[in-house]
């Protein structure tokens, strides 16, 4: 479980790194946080 979601995390940290190439900075930030929160965050609520 908490590989899946460290893979879930990077898939979200590298989609919001290239809306920020984009220009889609709001965009990119929210993808970029979420993409923290599910990683760290995540694993750690559900281990």
């Amino acid at each position: 479980m908490a590989f899946l979601l460290w893979i879930l995390a990077v898939i979200l940290v590298v989609a919001g790194i290239v809306s920020l190439v984009r220009g889609q900075i709001l965009w990119g930030v929210v993808l970029i946080i979420v993409g923290l929160l599910v990683g760290p965050g995540g694993v750690s609520i559900f281990t």
